[in-house]
């Protein structure tokens, strides 16, 4: 008889959700983690810290009060690491109480150190005393995460040339900075050392950023950014990175040369994969060390099941959890349902990004007809009270039926907003029911009754001419 019926590899959200998932259900379950690492990536450098440090620049820094207050307004002139970091530390500590709590609650039995297979149903701990033994399981989670990618021809130090995870541990705040990719965490980053007011400069091969996301949306971050004196070099790509004794020189292909004080890349992700000896269970990673499963989360194994960001897109924190539950449930026999193809993505640049469905250029591609309804903060009261003139959320409006297609949000609460939207979309709600619905006022939610009536009333228009 194995050890366990469900062995987890990996505490991060999509470990932690299989495994407390698997206990509800009454398995005995153990999760295997470094004990540094207790809530994964996401708890120590990656989500949680991140978004910390992002609260802690917009304080500090009064970012946010400055339509209100004047544009030399500041809570506190010399921000240093030390203020950023202190709280992202105290939110970090407490997270992973709330997390090896809930796993002891639930009788998860945790094991500190790495794991890697012997054969199919069994792993080899390596304990940080050194010490190794063996544990089976009836089925076997991997939710490894990923590390940042570095390209060879750069020769990180962690302080003057870095990747994301090293952001986090900066002796003090960069005059000028540097960002080599401009994909999520890169433009979240810039953001927030342009807002401590680092001359941030970033480098992008492709022709734009983020571009999964709304034109006009990222038209608007990008009128931000340069606000805050943030250059782009888009269209173009790094040839070397050297490091000087007053700093980076930056040299792209192009011949130009950037000087700054740190440089950061954030050139994707590659999965924690190299030390699980995946062949010893007949399985085998990708080149970015990603795992290949199906819509259950089985691997080519059916009793080894993989979720989270070791799976790549969307690799988010919210999607990993809901595909520990997924999957810790088909192992157990439980009826799960399709987890819904209406994800809503967030993006902490600031002002935050955060969309549901479908773009007005993939619905023009797919010759979907569409409406537009606009609703912009400065025309709220809470709008007005908050200090944010520049928000907005964007409903596409279907001419047929009235539903949603899509909804996109730029501003303040962005990503709590969205919801409303994803909430309508999942119901096949209409966009007279938003019409309709009686709003707090004021709150920001209110955007979603003006954005509704000037697409109901842009819709009004072409029916009145069509009669």
């Amino acid at each position: 008889m194995p050890d366990f019926d469900m062995l987890v590899i990996g505490s991060g959200p999509g470990g932690q959700k299989a495994a407390i998932a698997a206990a509800k259900l009454g398995r005995r379950v153990a999760v295997v983690d470094r004990p540094d690492m207790v809530g994964g990536v996401s708890i120590h450098t990656g989500t949680i810290p991140s978004k910390t440090l992002r609260e802690a620049v917009l304080y500090l820094t009064g970012l946010t009060q400055r339509d209100l207050y004047g544009q030399s307004y500041r809570l506190k002139e010399d921000i240093t690491v030390s203020d950023l970091t202190s709280r992202t530390e105290h939110v970090v500590g407490r997270e992973v109480d709330v997390i090896r709590s809930q796993l002891s609650r639930n009788h998860v039995s945790l094991f500190a150190g790495t794991g890697s297979f012997v054969d199919p149903h069994t792993i080899a701990l390596r304990e940080v005393t050194g010490n190794e033994r063996l544990l089976s399981a009836e089925h076997i989670v991997i939710a490894t995460g990923t590390r940042p990618a570095r390209p060879d021809s750069v020769e990180f130090d962690g302080r003057t040339i870095m990747d994301s995870d090293n952001v986090l541990a900066l002796e003090r705040v960069p005059r000028s900075m540097v960002i080599v990719g401009a994909g999520v965490i890169g433009m979240e980053y810039a953001s927030m050392f342009a807002a401590l007011g680092s001359k941030v400069t970033v480098v992008e091969k492709r022709a734009g950023m983020l571009d999964m996301c709304d034109v006009e949306v990222i038209e608007s971050l990008k009128y931000h950014l340069r606000d805050l004196a943030v250059t782009f070099r888009f269209g173009e790509t790094v040839a070397a990175v050297e490091r000087h004794p007053r700093g980076t020189l930056t040299i792209l292909e192009s011949g130009k040369k950037i000087p700054a004080d740190a440089v950061m890349y954030s050139a994707g992700r590659q999965g924690l994969t190299d030390e699980l000896d995946l062949d010893k269970a007949g399985l085998s990673a990708d080149k970015r060390g990603r795992i290949t499963v199906d819509e259950h989360y089985r691997t080519e194994v059916p009793h080894i099941y993989a979720v989270g960001d070791v799976i790549g897109f969307p690799a988010l924190a919210a999607t990993s959890m809901e595909q520990g539950r997924a999957a810790a449930y088909h192992a157990c026999g439980e009826p799960v349902g399709q987890m819904h193809n209406l994800q809503p993505i967030g993006i902490y640049t600031i002002p935050e990004i955060s969309f549901v469905g479908r773009t007005e250029d993939q619905l023009t591609e797919d010759c979907v007809p569409f409406e537009v309804g606009i609703s912009r903060y400065r025309e709220l009261a809470r709008g007005q009270i908050i200090g944010d003139s520049h928000g907005m959320l964007k409903l596409l409006v279907s001419p047929e039926d009235r539903t949603l297609l899509g909804v996109h949000c730029f501003g303040t609460g962005a990503t709590e907003l969205i919801h409303i939207g994803q909430s309508v979309m999942g119901c096949g709600g209409t966009v007279d029911y938003l019409v309709n619905a009686v709003f707090n006022y004021p709150t920001l939610a209110e955007s979603y009754k003006v954005a509704a009536l000037d697409a109901t009333n842009k819709l009004r228009q072409i029916d009145r001419i069509g009669d």
